[in-house]
């Protein structure tokens, strides 16, 4: 029978529906792969956004160098601690990459950061009550060194991370600080950590020594791992520019130390010091007490100031050179004439000699400036002429800056208005003036009548490329004396170091002449009114060396020093200058006045000769020889061929065999860095001078990967008992200004030349040290490779 068909509208609509459905989810299939867009949003941007990951490449901030290249300060890689929270971080339950246990984490990490447990524990919990994937610790979490980081990472704790960073790093500690400044990490509103320079060079080249950060970005699946085959883009950091200074990292180090030993001995209020090259305007050293050290900002104060630049002080004595040259350009200078010391009357006013205005009876004015006589300045000033006298300072630079690289430089400010100012400025009272003001004006009289601009940056340049950006050059600054009377000025200051009765005895060095001007200048108190008693002075010199021909201009200021009954003001002055130029020429390879003629030996290209005879030979020569080697014939030597070696001097034969270790005491840098190179043994050389020690003794045979470690040390010890008893003859110069009104009543304690007020107006190393040789590696290689 045959069956009736029924017509199912159930199945039909079911089939109606899902035709539909398949039809419509086509449609939109269509539209996305044609469009590209769901709902108008990118669809490869959110994939982008999910699986596109981003690396910063940090770009480095610029170095700071001295003139030779050595780093003065430069980015260092530290560590940043990251505590990652979120569980999705571990796959494997057997290896967590979260912290698992915060309690405990928070005890082993105040082990080793400097900041409490329950801080930290603070951070952790609240890291996860926020549900936050990772979390940081703030300034205790950051510039972290790699041997903490390592200690730390030998405690195995679960979702603990280390991130690479840069800290700025000063390696010399407090090394012209005020000067250089510094830089720290900073952190900007879109919370990333900036490095931003604060203070000195730092903050003034901030632009030019920051870089530019690239980044890195490539394709990761869901869990972060790298795509193979995906595309990656590179944009790469831009460093920083270098800074290259004029600074000698060696002559700074000499003054910071002679600085810091009178700190200690002395605990003055306050020191400036600077040292120039008088022939170009270089700045080679500049430093001042109270310092602090960059790293940690520890003795830092709230005065920032660089104050050889930024500071006004009265000059003192040390603007009598500038008299004198005044007065020899003038043709008024007559050194056997003579005069009346004591007082000398201006109108209603009178003036005396830092003595109390006794003087020392008719002298010449040869011995007055020898003396510091107040009242010679006067007697010269009539020759001389006042309008004449301010045509001088104001060639001399006073009262206007110099122009100096450097911001914020202070005029000072010139009292001329009166007669009697300019009267007291011929001795530096009254007037104000800058530190770097005294250099550039001395500079004149050091460099024959040619006045040089100082400054502070030799260039700038792209540590990439090579770029210089910038580059100094010397600059004249004017010419307000002739070269022969600069010359005159230089042989009369250099009188008042050698005169029996001159002021600056205790500024003899003992290889080189030295010429100069000491001065103690009075300093105002918070009333205004100059402040009184033997301490309260600004003590100072102005000096260059050697006399005949300076290759070093120095000026130091040591205010209050507290000084022992039986010393002058004159004294930690002394100390600081003669410890900087004698140890300061003798690195520049200034030959002594004492030097004695001595024979030079050319050197011979002894490879392939026999050792033994050589060194026969040598030694006949007055020469001591060293061999690295038991072998007889020689591979290299050292001072290579054709280079001049004096009688006494050492030389190095290369010969193959094992090293048998010399004697190294009283060898130089130069000669160890030679061996070295010649012997391929590892020294581990410290400090600087020569050696006085080794790890190792003489006659120790030794293997190429046995370290040698050798000490050196700069030859003071004697020098620096000399001083402790006291430099030889006592200054000339009293320690008190006089109220000098008349000759007062004579005391039994001498006092050191201070200027003195007007009396109707309330005024406001082992002796010979040896040249520390701080040449590089690269031209001991090159001088030995024959």
């Amino acid at each position: 029978m045959k069956k009736k068909f029924r017509f199912q509208w159930g199945a039909f609509l079911l089939f109606l529906l899902f035709a539909g459905l398949f039809f419509l989810l086509l449609a939109r299939i269509v539209t996305i792969q044609a469009t590209g867009q769901v709902e108008g949003q990118e669809l490869a941007a959110k994939a982008a956004a999910k699986y596109n990951q981003e690396q910063v490449l940090k770009a480095e901030r610029g170095r700071i160098l001295d003139r030779n290249g050595d780093v003065v300060a430069e980015d260092t890689l530290t560590y940043r601690l990251v505590a990652v929270l979120d569980e999705s971080a571990t796959q494997k339950a057997s290896n967590p990459r979260h912290v698992i246990d915060v309690e405990k984490t928070a005890d082993v990490l105040a082990e080793h950061l400097d900041t409490s447990r329950e801080k930290l524990l603070k951070i952790l919990k609240n890291g996860v009550e926020k549900d936050l994937y990772q979390v940081e610790f703030g300034s205790a979490g950051r510039e972290i060194s790699h041997t903490k980081m390592k200690e730390m990472q030998k405690e195995k704790l679960p979702g603990i991370l280390f991130v690479n960073d840069l800290k700025r790093l000063y390696p010399n500690g407090a090394f012209a600080s005020h000067l250089i400044g510094f830089a720290m990490k900073e952190e900007l509103e879109d919370g990333q950590m900036v490095t931003k320079g604060k203070m000195g060079l730092e903050a003034i080249h901030d632009e030019v020594l920051t870089g530019k950060n690239g980044k890195m970005e490539f394709d990761t699946d869901k869990w972060g791992y790298l795509l193979p085959n995906s595309e990656s883009a590179v944009t790469p950091a831009i460093d920083g520019s270098d800074l290259q200074l004029t600074l000698d990292k060696t002559l700074q180090n000499f003054l910071e130390d002679a600085m810091s030993t009178v700190q200690e001995e002395y605990d003055p209020t306050r020191m400036i010091a600077v040292v120039a090259n008088p022939k170009t305007g270089e700045i080679l050293a500049m430093s001042q007490r109270p310092t602090f050290n960059p790293n940690t900002r520890e003795g830092l104060s709230d005065n920032w100031l660089n104050e050889s630049v930024e500071l006004t002080i009265e000059p003192g004595s040390p603007m009598k050179m500038f008299t004198v040259a005044s007065a020899i350009e003038e043709g008024k200078w007559d050194p056997d004439a003579t005069y009346k010391s004591g007082t000398y009357k201006l109108g209603p006013d009178t003036i005396g000699d830092h003595n109390s205005g006794r003087g020392w009876g008719t002298i010449t004015f040869l011995e007055g400036i020898q003396r510091s006589s107040n009242v010679s300045m006067a007697y010269l000033l009539e020759r001389i002429g006042q309008e004449n006298f301010r045509k001088y300072i104001d060639a001399f630079g006073f009262g206007k800056k110099t122009g100096i690289d450097l911001p914020r430089e202070a005029s000072g400010k010139i009292l001329d208005k009166y007669a009697s100012n300019v009267l007291t400025l011929t001795y530096g009272q009254g007037s104000t003036v800058t530190p770097v003001q005294m250099i550039q004006a001395a500079s004149a009289i050091a460099n024959d009548g040619v006045m040089m601009k100082p400054y502070v940056i030799d260039q700038i340049r792209n540590p990439d490329t090579g770029e210089v950006t910038v580059k100094s050059e010397p600059e004249e600054a004017g010419q307000p004396i002739s070269a022969e009377t600069a010359k005159q000025v230089r042989e009369i200051l250099a009188s008042t170091v050698t005169a029996e009765h001159g002021s600056a005895k205790g500024f003899a060095l003992q290889d080189y002449t030295s010429a100069g001007k000491t001065g103690t200048a009075q300093i105002p108190g918070e009333d205004g009114r100059y402040m009184t008693g033997r301490n309260n002075y600004l003590f100072s010199f102005l000096g260059m060396a050697p006399a005949e021909d300076p290759e070093l201009l120095v000026y130091i200021g040591v205010q209050q020093p507290n000084l022992p009954a039986n010393e002058y003001g004159s004294v930690p002055v002394s100390k600081i200058f003669t410890s900087v130029m004698e140890n300061g020429l003798k690195h520049m390879n200034i030959e002594p006045e004492n030097i004695q003629t001595a024979t030079a030996m050319t050197m011979d290209d002894f490879s392939g000769k026999s050792s033994k005879e050589v060194a026969a030979k040598l030694k006949k020569n007055g020469l001591k020889v060293v061999r690295t080697g038991a072998a007889t014939e020689v591979e290299g030597q050292y001072p290579a061929a054709g280079e001049k070696v004096l009688k006494g001097g050492t030389v190095i034969l290369k010969t193959g065999g094992t090293a048998v270790l010399p004697d190294f005491t009283g060898w130089s840098k130069r000669e160890l860095l030679a061996y070295q190179s010649l012997s391929g043994l590892s020294l581990e050389i410290a400090g600087q001078g020569f050696a006085v020690s080794q790890s190792l003794s003489k006659g120790t045979k030794i293997s190429p990967d046995e370290p040698v470690v050798i000490q050196l040390q700069t030859p003071e010890d004697s020098f620096k008992i000399k001083m402790k008893d006291g430099p030889e003859g006592t200054p000339a110069e009293e320690n008190e200004a006089a109220d000098s009104t008349a000759p007062a009543t004579e005391t039994e304690e001498p006092v050191e030349e201070a200027a003195d007020a007007i009396t109707n107006e309330e005024n406001t190393q082992q002796e010979n040290n040896v040249e520390i040789d701080e040449e590089i590696t690269e031209e001991i290689i090159e001088d030995t490779s024959g």
